[in-house]
């Protein structure tokens, strides 16, 4: 080899010097945050879980938000990941968005998302939003929030050990009509509450199927993968009308015809009475399919009474409040808050923008979560909201299935002496998709 000489050398390198000082370094402004960008340390990265028609929903409204990058979805079903992807990869202008069929290999994998929007069906809701807070996520997850008093309390306990932001999607809470019926009752706009409608649903049963449809060949693992499709719920036979909305209906994956609407009308009815901390103590045992009419108690003597069909509201998921200066409500399809007097409606600005100021939380619901997201504050309908609404759902479905009335403890979250209701509080959980 030849030695190179050290003048040689020293011209070599200050050449190459020079030439990295000279050369222009072009950084995009929207690196920077300029021109209206959000700078990349500011942007959240979004995930997805189970996105089906609720779930693009809620895509659709966050995929705008100029802090947030959505990087990759995950579903036990091909179709499903593929039109998510199809989705976001138009939305951005690439082909970027990355699939997954295994929950646990997405949030193993994927440690650069920062939150998780989760709309799986029911039977996964729980377990989904844990095992992503676990793995440092936070989560928004679709409603019905839990399948069981249990699961709603290992929700909550795992939001607050792990400090995760979570929000259930209760979106009517972020709803400025509904907002504003909530904070007139809250306020003692009506006088004191004695009495609020929550609406249920007014398809199915309180009492659901325990069979099994018809067994079918399975489809290949990548089209389908059966066995991360069911979850946490008992095993049984494929059969394509599960993966297509007919699991609702059916024990193992539904939460009935009070849960269906239930998971959003009880929080906004208990909001309104400040009851989101607690849940009712006695449920009365009503004589019908459905639980309409069922009445319900809290501590305080306050009602709580789930009505199906159209006898407080002429929308769907409406809450109404009575109290001895009248009343007050909303529901879906309304153009604005109804009551019993022009009266209670003409402070319906000042209201909703003082309870905005006071909260300082977005009149949208996939909004506040994100704010959340980088404030690090309870969203409005975060666990305890869920775990609390939610236990007044099971607490009453529980009521229905054994057909006799019952009293629960909100503190110890256990029914009074009665052994059967008790059991009923938690379901067992298929290995490995366990909590």
């Amino acid at each position: 080899m030849k030695r190179i000489q050290r003048r040689t050398f020293l011209k070599s390198t200050l050449a190459a010097a020079t030439g990295v000082v000279v050369a222009p370094t072009i950084i995009p402004s929207s690196a920077l945050g300029l021109n209206g960008a959000v700078a990349p340390s500011e942007r959240i990265v979004l995930g997805g879980i189970g996105i089906g028609g609720r779930g693009r929903d809620d895509l659709r409204a966050m995929l705008p938000e100029k802090d947030v990058v959505f990087v990759a979805t995950c579903d036990p079903q091909k179709s499903r990941r593929e039109i998510v992807k199809k989705l976001v990869d138009e939305h951005y202008g690439n082909t970027d968005c990355k699939v997954y069929p295994d929950l646990r290999e997405f949030l193993a994998e994927r440690t650069d998302i920062d939150a998780v929007l989760s709309a799986t069906g029911d039977r996964w809701h729980a377990l989904a939003a844990i095992w992503a807070m676990r793995a440092g996520k936070d989560i928004y997850s679709e409603k019905p929030s839990s399948m069981t008093i249990a699961e709603g309390r290992a929700v909550l306990e795992t939001a607050k050990r792990y400090g995760r932001v979570y929000q259930t999607g209760t979106q009517r809470l972020s709803e400025a009509n509904h907002v504003y019926a909530i904070e007139m009752a809250r306020l003692g706009k009506l006088g004191p509450i004695h009495t609020a409608y929550a609406h249920i649903a007014p398809w199915d049963a309180a009492a659901m199927r325990h069979d099994w449809l018809p067994g079918q060949p399975e489809p290949p693992k990548d089209e389908t993968s059966w066995d991360h499709w069911l979850g946490p719920c008992p095993w049984r036979p494929y059969n394509p009308e599960y993966t297509r909305g007919g699991w609702r209906g059916h024990y193992d994956f539904h939460t009935s015809c009070i849960g269906e609407w239930g998971a959003h009308t009880f929080a906004q009815a208990q909001a309104g009475l400040g009851m989101l901390h607690t849940c009712p103590v006695r449920y009365e045992y009503v004589d019908n399919i459905s639980g309409d009419g069922m009445v319900t108690k809290f501590a305080n003597g306050q009602k709580l009474i789930l009505s199906r069909g159209d006898k407080h509201w002429h929308g769907s998921c409406g809450e109404r409040f009575d109290g001895p200066e009248g009343w007050i409500g909303a529901a879906d399809g309304y153009l604005k808050t109804e009551a019993s007097s022009p009266k209670l409606l003409a402070d319906f600005n000042k209201v909703v923008h003082e309870y905005q100021e006071r909260t300082q939380r977005a009149m949208s619901h996939t909004r506040n979560f994100l704010d959340c997201v980088k404030s690090r504050q309870l969203p409005v309908a975060n666990a305890e909201v869920m775990h609390r609404s939610m236990s007044t759902v099971h607490a009453a479905n529980i009521c229905m299935w054994l057909k006799r009335d019952l009293t629960y403890d909100p503190v110890k979250e256990e029914f009074v002496n009665d052994v059967e209701a008790n059991r009923l509080r938690s379901r067992a959980m298929r290995e490995p998709f366990i909590i």
